[in-house]
């Protein structure tokens, strides 16, 4: 069972029957990956049909803008490549994977953040995004913002503008949020970090 301090943040784009039902499925798993961390795992929630049409219809209505105000959807590796290409598709859209470095093989271009730990790296195709294309960035989580900032500074550096951010969940308090700049968010779910 979830925990009660996971909201659903806008009920009436979800409904309460909705809102409760998804949250029933995504566990806490405290102590994991290091202890004082709980982990959010949204994981039963893509295995289960009824969970999983209602996430992407409740994906679908907390847009941060209307579907017209975008080209395509980018997934950042590797849960946003679960249900962003579901969406996409959903909506009538294309694809950009943004992956992990050295994961692509034809020829990329990269863009480099900060973790807790060290430093990490995203690619993406040189070819993928078109020019002036507007994309809308999904991922599970915003926690501290440098995975979401790399991907839309990447989306920029291939020519492409950022047309908002999706998120299924965000940590409250991480300040995530803050870095992603002056564009449309939206976060379905909302917790303590």
């Amino acid at each position: 069972m979830a925990d009660s301090d996971i909201v659903i943040k806008d009920l009436a784009k979800v409904g309460q029957s909705d809102a409760e039902y998804l949250v029933s499925l995504i566990r806490s798993i405290p102590g994991f990956p290091k202890e004082g961390i709980i982990f959010r795992d949204f994981m039963p929630v893509l295995a289960d049909a009824k969970g999983l049409d209602v996430l992407m219809h409740a994906l679908e209505a907390a847009l941060p803008l209307p579907a017209d105000e975008f080209d395509s959807i980018a997934g950042l590796e590797s849960r946003g490549f679960l249900f962003g290409p579901a969406l996409a598709h959903h909506l009538g859209k294309g694809f950009i994977a943004i992956r992990k470095a050295g994961k692509l093989p034809p020829e990329t271009i990269g863009e480099s953040y900060d973790l807790e730990y060290g430093t990490a790296s995203v690619e993406i195709e040189t070819t993928a995004v078109k020019p002036g294309e507007r994309v809308l960035i999904v991922d599970d989580l915003i926690a501290t913002g440098g995975t979401a900032k790399a991907g839309a500074d990447l989306i920029v550096k291939a020519g492409g503008t950022i047309a908002g951010f999706s998120f299924v969940m965000a940590l409250d308090g991480l300040d995530g949020l803050d870095k992603l700049g002056d564009v449309p968010v939206s976060t379905l779910i909302s917790m303590p970090a």
